[in-house]
């Protein structure tokens, strides 16, 4: 683990931003040469709230990682921005391409569709984070009081997971993937966090 983490010290931040927004040029690239099918705004939709929901998943597993021996934690921030980033276009994109910025019926379908409120929960839960992802947020903050608002991560993933199970309306397997990581990720931590509690208490 030591030749891979001197790697991934080289590696700067920067990248990892650059990195992370390379699909969202590619759906960009795709939008513009009509190769989206043919209902492109679902595609784009689809496309951008898994990547959203596939950032969460990564920054979740920075954590257990880190427990193994190999450290990523100088990227998280810029992981958990990437998710926020993506899950803002997903919900853009059905408020402006997919709704045509039709309020009342965006009403009528949060209360018809409760797999949308289940997806603003999870959005709702990131702004905070997203607003809070800074250095001078974690000084006015406290590291101890940043660190509890932080959890709002595990809302946020556990929404999104859920927001996309129930969207598809059936039982396909990558859905149940996405949900079925994310639970595992969460009870890995209620594990660590109890053998801490156990340590401190022996």
């Amino acid at each position: 683990m030591d030749r891979a983490n001197q790697l991934f010290r080289r590696i700067p931040v920067n990248a990892v931003y650059l990195a992370g927004l390379l699909p969202f040029a590619w759906i960009v690239w795709l939008t513009f040469t009509n190769g989206l099918g043919p209902d492109p705004v679902k595609a784009i939709e689809l496309r951008l709230g898994e990547l959203g929901l596939q950032f969460l998943v990564a920054g979740l597993v920075i954590s257990p990682l880190r427990w193994a021996g190999l450290n990523l934690i100088r990227f998280r921030r810029a992981i958990g921005l990437l998710a926020f980033f993506y899950v803002a276009m997903h919900l853009l994109t059905w408020v402006v391409l997919d709704m045509g910025l039709r309020w009342e019926e965006m009403a009528a379908d949060l209360v018809k569709r409760w797999y949308i409120i289940i997806g603003m929960v999870g959005f709702a839960a990131m702004v905070p984070l997203a607003i809070t992802s800074n250095n001078g947020a974690i000084r006015r903050l406290g590291a101890a009081a940043w660190g509890r608002l932080h959890r709002l991560t595990y809302v946020a993933a556990l929404a999104g997971a859920l927001h996309y199970v129930v969207l598809v309306k059936a039982w396909p397997v990558e859905p149940l993937l996405y949900l079925g990581a994310v639970c595992l990720l969460l009870l890995a931590r209620l594990w660590r966090n109890r053998q801490r509690a156990t340590a401190q208490t022996a």
